[in-house]
């Protein structure tokens, strides 16, 4: 079974989105979904936080840029089929589990 983390900050409201997804995905794939908010810059950049939402399986990213990866209190886009969004689609999310 995958640990799931979603990570975010308040300021965006994009992880709600994500969460949405997740726990439906937390259902029919029978994970517990950890949830990490990040507080302060510092606590950013000590634990690496690509911006809200990240979603961790197994502790990594599977949604990275090659490279060193930007951190802050900041809202991530997604690429998806339907162009950006704040958030990985359902289907982006199953093959990340994978």
């Amino acid at each position: 079974m995958a640990q799931v983390t979603l990570q975010y900050f308040d300021g965006c409201p994009n992880w709600r989105i994500a969460e949405e997804r997740l726990v439906r995905l937390a259902d029919e794939y029978g994970f517990p979904l950890h949830r990490q908010r990040i507080d302060t810059p510092e606590q950013a950049e000590r634990v690496g936080f690509g911006g809200s939402p990240t979603i961790l399986v197994d502790g990594r990213d599977p949604f990275a840029a090659d490279g060193p990866a930007p951190t802050g209190l900041t809202c991530r886009v997604y690429p998806t089929p339907e162009g950006p969004q704040g958030a990985p689609t359902e289907d982006q999310l199953r093959a990340a589990l994978r």
